[in-house]
């Protein structure tokens, strides 16, 4: 199970994945987590699509949600058509209807007479209605990137053009899950980031088929909960970036001002992805309304494996090959390292011109992933070298730091070609795994403090 290590000013965040489980909804399974074990209840409604376990491979998105469940038992869950709830024919969407009684049928499951709903994006109006429909379950109503209505009318000028909405449809069979640069409409903080830019596409391919997610925004695209706004009667927050570039704030200001009591919060920020950017100052606005008090913000670090990789003589490779044919052995060198990492659980952080900076949550993975890199690249006819080190990563929007990255780095700096060398702490942590290595002895690494005894994986 997924835990928080450590007090709220020194938070280290585990990585592994919650337990995922099944309510019954009438005839269908809905799948359900449960993180935390707080005296009191969050339910937690994603977008339109959503998969649970394909949550936790993006580090922001876990931190947001450890952070969450820092202060509420935290319950998430797949709606029906989408991630690993059960799935529906070809093209069609669940009802409203359907989708209040399936967060009921999870409440059910766990245990909760009553919660507090949180709606992201359209997950907001679905939260709103089942508010106003079960007060007595509700305890409180937090909305972040909502809308009452998608699409622009004549009395709503804030919407998407539906000319627009219907050439996104239309391509949604043959673009959905392959076209990174949607994440520049959702994310453009992070959108020229491999790591980010990878898991978005695979996010979307594992929470909806092209099927499900077209009958989703045709369900989407025909959206309007305004006129259920005044009989919302329960604590009602609305938090919206000012500059959401996918949902203007210009909704989340008319759910305001027709939600009796409701209150408004507006954050500078573009990203409609509220893990990316300054994710704190909006949980803290959570926390603050349904505790009454803000705790200080944690030091961001995550304990895992950093992966350096490089292809040896790259510069006299390159000369040798010239621009268009190096350009090329670097693109499949690439696909082969990416498809590597997915098969071992990486998690891609950039690229560095002629190699890959990647974390893994178990050592063990990660070493398997850096020889099989090793191995498959050699048809290509180039050799890599790669180090490994675990340690404390500072989470950075995307990007990691902190000392565990230099001695990483230092650490690959010093593989031969053909070679997967290891500090001794990855060493240690994978005794028992019958993985052999060969003693390279001590040495200092530069803006390392101390003597480091390396190892080359045999």
């Amino acid at each position: 199970m997924a835990a928080l290590v450590g007090d709220r000013q020194n938070l280290v965040v585990a990585t592994e994945t919650p337990e995922t489980r099944y309510a019954r909804s009438g005839e269908y399974s809905i799948a359900y987590q449960v993180v935390g074990d707080g005296d009191l209840d969050l339910v937690y409604i994603p977008g339109f699509a959503s998969n649970l376990e394909v949550f936790w491979e993006e580090p922001a998105y876990s931190r947001f949600l450890h952070r969450l469940a820092s202060f509420r038992r935290l319950i998430l869950m797949d709606r029906l058509g989408t991630g690993l709830s059960d799935r529906l024919p070809p093209n069609q969407a669940s009802t409203y209807e359907q989708r209040m009684d399936d967060i009921g049928a999870v409440m059910d499951a766990v245990g909760s007479e009553q919660a507090a709903l949180l709606g992201w994006s359209e997950g907001a109006p679905l939260c709103a209605t089942f508010a106003a429909t079960y007060p007595q379950r509700t305890t409180a109503l937090v909305m972040y990137g909502g809308m009452p209505r998608f699409i622009r009318d004549d009395d709503y000028p804030w919407g998407v053009a539906p000319d627009e909405m219907d050439q996104f449809i239309e391509a949604i069979p043959s673009t959905w899950g392959r076209d990174e640069e949607l994440l520049r409409l959702w994310a453009p903080s992070v959108a020229d980031q491999p790591g980010p830019r990878r898991w978005w596409a695979r996010y979307a391919r594992l929470a909806a088929s092209p099927g499900s997610a077209t009958a989703l925004m045709r369900m989407l695209r025909e959206l309007d909960v305004r006129d259920i706004l005044p009989a919302i009667r329960v604590p009602t927050l609305i938090v919206h970036r000012t500059g959401d570039t996918l949902i203007r704030v210009d909704h989340a200001r008319h759910m305001a001002e027709h939600i009796p009591g409701a209150r408004l919060v507006e954050l500078p920020g573009d990203d409609h992805l509220w893990w990316f950017g300054d994710q704190d100052a909006i949980v803290d606005e959570i926390e603050e309304f349904l505790t009454g008090e803000r705790s200080a913000p944690p030091v961001d670090r995550v304990l895992a494996t950093v992966m350096f990789t490089d292809i040896v003589g790259s510069t006299e490779r390159a000369a040798e090959l010239g621009d268009g044919r190096w350009r090329e052995l670097l693109e499949r060198h690439e696909a082969i390292v990416r498809k590597q990492l997915e098969r071992h659980r990486g998690r891609e952080v950039k690229t560095t011109g002629d190699g890959f900076l990647a974390t893994f949550d178990g050592p063990a993975r990660a070493i398997g992933c850096a020889r099989a890199i090793v191995d498959t690249v050699q048809p290509l006819g180039i050799e890599i070298r790669a180090g490994l080190h675990t340690g404390e990563l500072e989470m950075m929007n995307g990007d990691v730091g902190g000392i565990a990255v230099h001695t990483g780095a230092r650490v690959s700096a010093r593989a031969e070609a053909g070679e997967v060398l290891v500090s001794s702490t990855v060493k240690d942590l994978v005794a028992g795994s019958g993985i052999e290595f060969r003693d390279r002895g001590s040495h200092e690494l530069k803006g390392v403090p101390g003597e480091w005894r390396v190892y080359a994986v045999s």
